[in-house]
């Protein structure tokens, strides 16, 4: 199946880093950033707009991936009677980047920081990105301090957000926090976001969201050479996530009932589409109970099963044609998000996405019971199209990333046979996707009327990391 990125820890072999470097090319990716950038961000990383309120007595924490220095998000949970309260600081990038300077220009051609396996092209310079803008511990910043409370079962039953001075207190990573929550070590912050994490994933369930257990795929050295590998994600990932997305949520109802706001919406599947995918799952042998919805379905599968496998693959039609929308006034007939399944705003990484920091100045002012800004309201209506432009770009650098890594761990293995599973088929077509378990990767298979969900040997006809290209045949 589909995998969102590929890891390549280390140090990489120099033919990556020329691949690697193609692709920047090829997909046209910004270099360094024009000379009056850096000096616009240098200027306002020592002059930022700072509030006047101080909640830098909260002991926020950060939790991100090893290394990551730009941190947009810190938390706080605490307990209240009859439920939780949600503390979330989201990095006021507003604070130092205008609408109309060089810096937000720069962004709207950028739209969102580009990850590789090497590196990243930020939407930021580094001095804000990871610098003056970033929530890093035991400095002083300016935030978007979101305060959202929730009842016994994890309910939204208010929320609010203010501009702030915060402090966060501790850098931690997910290995750390999933350890702690095993062996029973964890208290605080860290045992309420298991706690409130599992009761929102649930929450998801019952109103019908989907959140795929999609792995990561991640290269590892295999004596001489490289192996790839599946990595799936934490349970740690997934609690730290639903924050995200209950703040999101909160956002975008607050944007309907203001009737001004910037949504990511995704329609739901038409019924045509539903049928079909659960005449799949019959076929595949997957079980999907009478009145269940898809999110229930997939809940549970394990990507490692290959009829399991061939189902989520196939399924993701389901969840095609997300978007984002603008809109000043009443508010848009299609104002949804299938997979949340609720109505969903992105404002919790404006170091990363520039949408995002549009969507919380928004919320801020609504919140404060003020206009929103004449330059905001003037570039909302630009936002869904730039997003929209800037998001098939990296995700086609992500494919391309994935391709030529899988074909340069595989150049050596030209004519070697292997197991595999067929994901992917479609009529009239003389080859199939095919998913390999060792080493993990996906790629096209010749033959006709390969089956789908079935386990066929293939052997490799084709790894060329020039052109990126990996090809097996049928057996």
């Amino acid at each position: 199946m589909p995998h969102k990125s590929i890891r390549v820890p280390g140090e990489s072999h120099p033919r990556l880093d020329d691949g690697f470097e193609r692709i920047r090319r090829e997909m046209r990716l910004p270099e360094e950033f024009p000379r009056a950038v850096t000096d616009e961000a240098e200027w306002v990383s020592e002059v930022p707009s700072l509030p006047e309120l101080d909640r830098t007595d909260l002991p926020l924490i950060t939790i991100d991936p090893p290394g990551s220095m730009d941190l947009d998000q810190a938390m706080h949970l605490e307990e209240q009677p009859g439920g939780y309260r949600v503390w979330y600081a989201i990095a006021d990038v507003g604070a130092f980047v205008r609408p109309g300077g060089v810096i937000d220009i720069e962004a709207r051609d950028r739209g969102e920081t580009v990850y590789m396996p090497d590196g990243r092209v930020p939407l930021h310079p580094a001095i804000l990105s990871e610098g003056a803008a970033s929530l890093l511990p035991g400095v002083t910043r300016p935030a978007a301090l979101w305060c959202v409370d929730l009842d016994a079962d994890g309910q939204i039953v208010g929320a609010d957000v203010t501009r702030a001075l915060v402090r966060s207190r501790e850098r931690l990573d997910y290995d750390y926090v999933q350890a702690a929550v095993d062996t029973g070590t964890a208290d605080g912050t860290l045992r309420l976001l298991a706690e409130i994490g599992r009761l929102r994933l649930t929450l998801e369930r019952e109103r019908g969201g989907v959140t795929l257990p999609t792995p990561d795929q991640e290269v590892v050295p295999d004596g001489d050479g490289y192996r790839v590998e599946l990595r799936v994600p934490l349970d740690a990932e997934a609690w730290n996530a639903q924050i995200s997305l209950l703040t999101g949520m909160a956002a975008a109802s607050m944007m309907l009932d203001a009737e001004i706001g910037l949504l990511r919406v995704l329609p739901p599947a038409p019924p045509e589409r539903v049928a079909q995918v659960r005449r799949m799952a019959v076929a595949l042998g997957v079980p999907w109970p009478e009145g269940a919805a898809y999110g229930d379905v997939v809940h549970a599968l394990d990507p490692k099963v290959p009829g399991q496998a061939a189902f989520l693959q196939e399924s993701t039609v389901l969840l095609r044609g997300a978007g984002y929308v603008a809109f000043n006034g009443e508010p848009p007939v299609q104002a949804y998000h299938a997979a949340v399944a609720a109505p969903y705003a992105h404002v919790t990484a404006p170091l990363r996405r520039l949408i995002d920091r549009y969507a919380t100045e928004i919320c801020l002012a609504i919140a404060a019971g003020v206009p929103v800004p004449e330059d905001v309201q003037k570039a909302m209506g630009e936002l869904p199209d730039i997003m929209q432009t800037t998001g098939r770009r990296a995700n086609a650098v992500e494919r391309a990333c994935v391709d030529l890594v899988e074909a340069f761990v595989l150049r050596e293995r030209v004519g070697q046979v292997f197991d595999a599973v067929v994901i992917d088929v479609e009529e009239n077509r003389p080859w199939a996707q095919v998913q390999i378990t060792d080493p993990a990767v996906v790629a096209r298979c010749d033959g006709e009327r390969l089956p789908l969900g079935e386990t066929v040997r293939v052997r490799l006809t084709r790894a060329d990391p020039a052109t990126r290209e990996v090809r097996f045949s049928l057996v």
